[in-house]
């Protein structure tokens, strides 16, 4: 059963104007359910990551300054949101929505969060609409508990997931694979295991490439137990903030490319959601629905 984490508190009221678009959040379960891909049996709402979880990925002065609402200006800005209760509790469920995520994959061999992939927030900061990294703090859960032993991150959201990176830059257990823009945002980029930077203005067909390529070469190099992917669609020509050209068959051909993969390994993979900034929020929305409609055609 295609299991997805989702609750009504995913969507955050933002101030008028903000450019973040909180309302993919309500419109991507809702256009699944419409066309009858998943019923409410496929969604559950998560619970709250318990602190001790949070420790594994941040450290703790970041923590309890989030938690009290004690960023400093500086990081607040730097995060892109308003700091608030419903932020912090917002981004507690989605963490934990991650983890029951990879209980579900373990089962299932897939499982999705209808939010997440928040992997600019680095050990101790907030950035770029990230507070508490979801993929990462997943990640050391499932090393902790010893579902997993080595683990493979992998992040096609259009900019680099340089939190993700600094979190696990002396952990050899977590392989972090990012192909993203190269002149983006962060412009101060970390080292994941593996940075592919690719020029302004890429189409489908050489990005494809580069992963049909790139991918089986990482799963004989890493011998994943689990795969985490971050599926976000700023990729598309239509995306502000992305500066790429694929189209939406392309983002549709590259989350096949992933989950095909994984399916064929039979690794159990995550997938969260990721980036999608396109003027029209069609394009986000049909871009992301199209991850979960490639994974029921391959996995049920």
């Amino acid at each position: 059963m295609l299991k997805i984490a989702w609750d009504p508190t995913y969507v955050l009221p933002l101030p008028g104007g903000h450019r973040f678009p909180m309302l993919k959040y309500e419109l991507i379960p809702g256009q699944l359910l419409y066309e009858g891909l998943i019923t409410q049996e496929n969604l559950f709402s998560p619970g709250k990551v318990n602190e001790d979880i949070i420790l594994l990925s941040h450290q703790q002065d970041y923590w309890e300054r989030l938690r009290d609402l004690r960023l400093s200006p500086a990081e607040i800005r730097r995060s892109g949101f308003p700091l608030t209760r419903p932020l912090v509790e917002r981004e507690l469920m989605i963490a934990q929505g991650t983890i029951e995520c990879c209980h579900f994959a373990l089962q299932y061999g897939i499982a999705f969060n209808v939010a997440g992939g928040t992997h600019h927030a680095g050990s101790n900061w907030a950035e770029g609409f990230c507070f508490l990294n979801d993929q990462a703090i997943a990640a050391n859960y499932l090393l902790k508990a010893h579902l997993a032993q080595n683990i493979l991150i992998v992040d096609l959201d259009v900019h680099q997931g340089n939190g993700t990176a600094e979190i696990f830059s002396s952990n050899n257990q977590v392989f972090t694979f990012s192909m993203h823009a190269e002149k983006n945002f962060p412009f101060r980029k970390e080292k994941s295991d593996l940075d592919i930077g690719l020029p302004i203005g890429m189409e489908d067909q050489e990005y494809l490439e580069i992963l049909k390529t790139q991918l089986p070469k990482l799963f004989e190099k890493v011998k994943p137990d689990f795969v985490f992917y971050l599926s976000g669609v700023d990729v598309l020509a239509t995306d502000k903030l992305g500066h790429l050209a694929l189209s939406r068959a392309g983002c549709k051909s590259r989350d096949e490319i992933v989950l095909r993969t994984c399916k064929q390994w039979n690794i159990p993979l995550q997938v969260s959601m990721g980036g999608g900034y396109s003027h029209q929020m069609i394009d986000i929305v049909e871009a992301h629905c199209n991850t979960f409609r490639v994974a029921d055609q391959l996995f049920f």
